[in-house]
């Protein structure tokens, strides 16, 4: 009778064992290290330079003498140097003519060069990788072009594949979690990302002014990480990925529309920016910081944020307190103003997606940065443009190329997208961080003490640019 009482506390414990060891090990499945990285540097003769610009926007004979001085007046304004890459076809004065296959020699340019330096830098095979996510928003051939990645580079038989389009900007993030996600059925596996976006085919060359303002901002440009979630690997790791929140507002109509592929009323297809998308980046941002908050910050910060917020609100309601903010009481009126998060408690560098000027100033001024802790999305702006879903990895570059991410530091992504999305993500940096990547021949350069606009010198007869146009 003794021995019932003393199988049952086995078989408790075995019980209990086996559920320690198998969260134990879900924990170790849904880490994600990143391994390496490498951002596509297109070669010189793809360089967009100030001159050529002019010309690309000028041989549009649709285009009137408005329209002409308007896309003008946006292209100094848009925070871009003259070193940007774009595709061939462009250059070569094809763009109202693209073919299937200029868009994808532009995809194969970057496949055949930064995929190739991940492997042989990472000294791992195309045979080793288990899955691979591919994003670009504007090209959707079939076979697809994750297929096209699995061929060109021979990949598994069961390499599981997944292809990701009309995603827009914020893509990067979206094909990060889809990679993690997928890792977490896999122990020990090994995922490539890849991201992108295809400029050749989609140049839009008609005269509707929120459809042209793309044309002034997106270059050519792309990025391929490996990830693991393989405990064995750690140390081979520059950053480890604390969480990532993503935030859609797609239900609001304004919202939904605010970043969208259309025709125009001559029937020209382009991406057409409305006046909405500032309201919409806004909302979605606040959205997705309120989910990461609690994920990143201290307790104190925490406590000290819902502390002011209580206050304001308490003033904000109370109409003797209100009363003596409105007869000019400093002291209340400070404590009336909308309390901000302390993201550099929890945060040690921003990541933020190089979307244009207004896009870098509205988060800076969100979170309460410094000039420094924006100048990295700057300088990517500058001498690369807006890559779409890469953009984030030339900014970690710029970082890394500077020397500023040591171990123990965390590194938060923000990206935004049509959607209207906002993504994020934190990585705590691992390893050693030191290489150049493709800054390696002008990170010397940057930041200058003055940064240069070419198109400004160039073109500096043009009247300032309307407020409305400002949403860049």
């Amino acid at each position: 009778m003794e021995l019932l009482p003393l199988l049952t506390w086995l078989l408790l414990a075995h019980a209990l064992a086996c559920l320690a060891w198998t969260a134990a090990a879900r924990r170790r499945q849904s880490r994600c290290y990143l391994l390496d990285y490498v951002c596509h540097k297109p070669s010189d003769d793809r360089k967009l330079s100030t001159e050529t610009a002019g010309n690309v926007i000028q041989r549009n004979a649709r285009l009137g003498l408005t329209d002409y001085r308007f896309l003008l007046r946006v292209i100094v304004r848009s925070g871009i140097g003259e070193e940007t890459y774009a595709p061939r076809n462009i250059l070569e004065g094809r763009e109202d003519s693209p073919t299937l296959e200029d868009a994808v020699d532009e995809m194969d340019a970057f496949f055949d060069e930064a995929i190739a330096e991940l492997f042989a830098r990472t000294g791992l095979a195309p045979r080793d990788v288990d899955v691979l996510v591919f994003n670009v928003s504007m090209l959707s051939p079939a076979p697809s072009l994750s297929s096209r990645i699995v061929r060109r580079y021979g990949l598994r038989e069961d390499v599981a594949a997944y292809n990701l389009t009309g995603m827009g900007c914020s893509a990067g993030l979206i094909a990060l979690d889809l990679a993690r996600n997928a890792l977490r059925t896999r122990p020990r596996a090994l995922a490539l990302v890849v991201s992108s976006e295809s400029i050749a085919p989609n140049w839009y060359s008609g005269t509707d002014k929120t459809m042209m303002l793309a044309n002034c901002l997106f270059r050519s440009g792309g990025s391929a990480v490996l990830v693991t979630n393989d405990p064995a690997r750690r140390g081979q790791a520059k950053m480890e990925l604390s969480c990532l929140v993503r935030a859609n507002i797609g239900a609001s109509d304004d919202a939904h529309a605010c970043a969208l592929q259309r025709e125009d009323g001559e029937g020209r297809v382009g991406i057409s920016l409305s006046k909405a998308l500032p309201k919409a980046a806004v909302r979605a941002f606040a959205v997705n910081l309120r989910r990461l908050a609690p994920r990143v910050l201290p307790v104190g910060e925490l406590a000290r944020f819902a502390a002011r917020l209580l206050a304001r609100r308490l003033f904000t309601t109370s109409p003797h307190l209100r009363q003596q903010h409105l007869s000019g009481g400093k002291q209340k009126g400070d404590a009336a103003a909308a309390p901000k998060i302390n993201f550099k408690a929890g945060v040690d560098h921003f990541c933020l997606h190089p979307g244009g000027t207004a896009v870098i100033e509205a988060v800076k001024k969100s979170l309460d940065l410094e000039d420094e802790d924006v100048e990295p999305a700057r300088m990517t702006l500058h001498r690369w443009g807006n890559t779409s879903a890469s953009s984030l990895w030339y900014v970690l570059s710029y970082m890394e190329a500077k020397g500023r991410l040591k171990v123990g530091d965390r590194v938060l992504m923000v990206t935004f997208g049509s959607g209207f999305k906002c993504n994020s993500c934190v990585w705590e940096v691992t390893g050693d961080m030191a290489d150049k990547g493709a800054w390696a021949d002008c990170i010397d350069a940057y930041p200058p003490e003055k940064l240069a606009n070419p198109y400004l010198d160039k073109f500096g007869w043009i009247n300032d640019v309307d407020g409305d146009t400002l949403m860049l």
